[in-house]
């Protein structure tokens, strides 16, 4: 198979679909793999090292699209990429379509087989392909917390850690899912106060098993968030509904009732965001104020730390290109049902529940797209 690799064109994204290491396998099981001109120089590789691994460099896009069976990406196809896309042509990549019902049309339009990262499953129930950057975003949402509660960044000037003498900060994870886990993990780390809320009792379990005395778990409700965001110095935002948009658990009206200063922080604005005042930021303009309320909400966070994040993304995603590639999307989706969820538009239709729901269009099961 033809796969291709794009130069990734979303504000201040560097990662790359697929490293050298990964372009060699592709290549060891007889495949093809173009990639575009300096599509991995944002993390430290330079087309001579893609062509040591068996790649062949093309100048454009526009090639890859034309060329490509499978295109394998990080982020969601920009509005001028979907334009590119072919009837037939697979994508593997992030998609969150639930809050995106524009892309989710181009896609639809384009004809082509869109494979969503964040919806592959694994036997466990997991999010294999989702998991990596949710631990890299839960530990980057505490830095970028940190750093906007200093004054200069529009906070309240206190430091998440405290010193002898003075209380350190509370933070508030909405969430403890992989996101949460990592945030609390890193929040612990620097001597903050650490909430974490969840509804299930399970987890709220393991996570006191795990960090004991140096968190509170709260089980979440309306009541127990308002009175847990109202005195918090910083909230992060990690819920995640596979596939869906996520639910808006602090409302503007608990945000008068914050200190001046106090930072949110939402890693769920990929689907759409668990505040009610967040709206997408990038890494340029990473923050704004609502009603003296500190909002980070970037909607690529591991693109900050590139280099990490691609070998991590890598290592969860190269088995499912490697099945794409050896079998075909239709018999290696009849092999392997974790894969199978991956698919969310299919020749113009949606193929996952939670995205049809979110975006109020007619579902078809997946199943029923890759029959033989």
């Amino acid at each position: 198979m033809l796969i291709g690799v794009l130069k990734e064109i979303k504000n201040n994204e560097f990662r790359v679909g697929l490293v050298p290491g990964s372009v060699r396998e592709l290549v060891a099981n007889g495949h093809q793999v173009i990639v575009q001109h300096n599509a991995g120089l944002g993390i430290g590789f330079d087309d001579a090292a893609f062509s040591k691994a068996g790649a062949m460099i093309v100048e454009t896009a526009e090639e890859i699209f034309q060329r490509a069976e499978l295109i394998v990406k990080v982020k969601e196809p920009q509005k001028e990429e979907c334009h590119m896309l072919r009837e037939n042509q697979m994508l593997f990549t992030y998609l969150h379509l639930a809050p995106d019902p524009e892309q989710a049309r181009l896609l639809q339009q384009s004809g082509c087989i869109a494979i969503a990262y964040e919806t592959v499953t694994n036997k466990h129930g997991g999010l294999p392909l989702l998991a990596p950057m949710s631990e890299v975003a839960g530990r980057m949402a505490i830095q970028a917390g940190a750093t906007s509660l200093e004054k200069t960044h529009g906070g309240s000037g206190v430091l998440l850690g405290g010193v002898p003498g003075v209380a350190p900060a509370k933070v508030v994870v909405l969430g403890g899912g992989m996101v949460g886990t990592n945030s609390v993990r890193m929040a612990v780390g620097m001597g903050a106060q650490v909430v974490v809320m969840d509804k299930s009792i399970e987890r709220l379990y393991q996570l006191d098993m795990r960090f004991g005395s140096s968190i509170t778990t709260i089980y979440s409700t309306v009541d127990a968030i308002e009175q847990q965001v109202t005195s918090a110095d910083l909230i992060i935002g990690a819920v995640l509904v596979p596939g869906g948009s996520a639910p808006k658990l602090v409302k503007r009206d608990m945000l008068s009732a914050m200190r001046s200063g106090s930072v949110m922080v939402d890693v769920s604005i990929d689907q759409g965001g668990c505040f009610e005042t967040s709206r997408p930021t990038t890494h340029q303009k990473p923050t704004y104020i609502v009603e003296g309320i500190v909002h980070y909400c970037v909607s690529n966070m591991p693109g900050a730390v590139p280099r990490t994040s691609t070998f991590a993304l890598n290592n969860a995603t190269l088995p499912f290109v490697l099945e794409l590639a050896n079998e075909g999307y239709q018999q290696a989706m009849r092999h392997d049902p974790h894969l199978l969820n991956g698919l969310n538009v299919c020749q113009g239709k949606i193929t996952h529940q939670a995205v049809a729901s979110a975006l109020q269009q007619e579902y078809v099961p997946a199943e029923m797209m890759v029959r033989k």
